[in-house]
């Protein structure tokens, strides 16, 4: 089984000019601006599960789509998607919204960036998102570490600040994506000391060389169990994700430096977030 734990969604309807003015900062190759259900299906032939999730980052990425988009896409593919809420806590019906996609649209998780929202993980606002993920058993996905986008500050997105999340909700389920990069090894240092926190690679291993040395300290702190694959479509794909993963056990070996285990990369690709992020898997309910 391959889940790819990072998929965003949009319709046409939802990509804004100020998307495409961006793209040339994101990576070397095209971006496509389509990431609708028939599109996303297209790119997922060969994976057995995703988990996705609305942008709605209008004022930085250019994306504003709906958590009905995402809940329309799950109830026409419900063998292959699993939908996340997306929050926004600046708004005052934060928590009313949050509760109408996870009794009324039957989504199962959280996903929220504090880069592009530029509320910080211990804003007050973010307490009555953080009870209600307890409450309710649901996993919130949080995008650590940098982006491309210029309107918040990049210290919104530093690892080190899950922690504090993590302790002082333990049994609340939070996941890294990103590998909280440039900041890996913070990510990796609070994935090892917290139980409840876990990380993601998405959209980092087309980035070789830091990517090679994620791998690295992901194999020395010894944490593969509590790391999984994702390839936040469509700025990457799975197949991409799948090839550049397995393409870094090509790196080292040579003047002295270390080779990436197989079996380290294997377990990540083949890694299943739905035995780990909830009491109660949502395949099983």
């Amino acid at each position: 089984m391959i889940t790819d734990c990072h998929v965003n969604i949009w319709n046409d309807a939802d990509v804004l000019p100020h998307y495409f003015t961006q793209l040339g900062r994101v990576r070397e190759k095209a971006i496509p601006a389509r990431a609708d259900a028939e599109t996303i299906m297209a790119a997922l032939a060969k994976v057995d599960r995703a988990i996705v999730f609305a942008l709605g980052y209008a004022e930085t990425i250019g994306i504003a789509s709906e958590d009905t988009t995402t809940a329309a896409a799950v109830r026409r593919y419900p063998d292959k998607l699993t939908g996340f809420a997306y929050v926004d806590p600046r708004r005052p019906d934060a928590l009313e919204r949050l509760r109408h996609a996870h009794r009324e649209l039957g989504l199962v998780g959280v996903k929220y960036g504090p880069i592009y929202n530029g509320v910080a993980l211990d804003d007050a606002r973010l307490v009555p998102i953080y009870r209600y993920c307890v409450a309710n058993d649901l996993p919130l996905t949080l995008h650590m570490g940098t982006t491309y986008t210029r309107l918040y500050a990049a210290e919104l997105g530093r690892p080190l600040a899950v922690e504090q999340v993590a302790l002082r909700y333990p049994d609340l389920r939070l996941v890294m994506a990103h590998m909280g990069h440039p900041w890996f090894e913070e990510c990796i240092a609070v994935v090892r000391k917290q139980p409840n926190v876990f990380a993601e690679i998405s959209a980092i291993y087309y980035r070789r060389w830091q990517f090679y040395n994620v791998m690295l300290a992901i194999e020395e702190y010894r944490v593969a169990d509590k790391i999984f694959f994702g390839s936040d479509f469509p700025f990457s794909t799975p197949d991409e994700g799948i090839a550049l993963t397995r393409a870094v056990c090509e790196l080292g070996g040579v003047g002295g430096l270390p080779r990436v285990a197989t079996e380290t990369v294997e377990r990540i690709i083949h890694a299943d977030p739905f035995a780990h992020w909830w009491q109660q898997s949502p395949l099983r309910r």
